[in-house]
């Protein structure tokens, strides 16, 4: 059973298909780099993937349940644009929150581990509406790991973080792959991208125009994707 599967997925935002029939599958412990210009329909995608938005035609699947189901939900963590983080709540509050809705044990030593993670302890009690970019992308983050997912739904997720920020991020990331966590990322930052995939699916407006396993070929010259199929859709 696949981790991630998706099956001829379309997405119309009135006359306009910002997804194309888009296929692919993701066993565990994958990493998928899902790349594509501005509005070739990352973004779109990924929300269907996370079940925050319903196909149009097509069926996605996650752990063998659809994507809105309960079950499939609870066993996702997701880091994408102005998701799950409460601003009048401070850093604790929000991750013991959500450790709570996920039923993870002891919710609050949970938060306090996971603001420890992500650098976060010394802020614990500052709300959220006071944090900057960076810090903010660091609290979801710790947000989407505090449940040991078994999908990771990843939107920009290096957007704002510094080098350190962006090295703890890839540390997780390797340790959840090794736990058997299915991964899909979706970047404009190439080289970290490429880093960690085991897998690459590049999307030209709405179309799925390359997918397959990430190679020596890609990481050396991480432009050759889009110079190859980037307007082949």
């Amino acid at each position: 059973m696949s981790a991630v599967a998706a099956r001829d997925v379309w997405k119309y935002f009135g006359d306009y298909p910002a997804l194309r029939g888009v296929s692919l599958d993701l066993p565990r412990g994958a990493c998928l780099a899902l790349l594509g210009r501005n509005g070739a329909g990352k973004t779109t995608f990924l929300r269907i993937l996370a079940g925050l938005s319903e196909p149009s035609r097509g069926e996605v699947k996650l752990l063998g349940r659809g994507a809105r189901h309960p079950g499939a939900r609870a066993r996702a963590g997701i880091v994408g644009h102005g998701i799950g983080i409460y601003d009048e709540l401070t850093a604790a509050e929000n991750l013991e929150l959500f450790a709570r809705l996920y039923g993870v044990r002891g919710p609050r030593d949970a938060a306090r581990r996971w603001l420890a993670r992500t650098g976060l302890n010394r802020v614990a009690n500052s709300p959220a509406r006071e944090f900057s970019r960076g810090m903010r992308q660091r609290l979801a983050v710790a947000r989407a790991f505090l449940h040991e997912p078994e999908v990771l739904l990843l939107d920009e997720p290096f957007t704002a973080l510094d080098d350190r920020a962006i090295a703890l991020l890839q540390q997780l990331l390797r340790e959840a792959l090794a736990g058997g966590a299915a991964v899909v990322m979706s970047t404009h930052q190439l080289r970290e991208a490429l880093e960690m995939a085991t897998n690459v699916a590049l999307l030209v407006r709405g179309r799925l125009a390359f997918a397959g396993p990430r190679t020596a070929e890609m990481l050396a010259d991480p432009a050759w994707l889009y110079r190859n199929y980037g307007d082949s859709a």
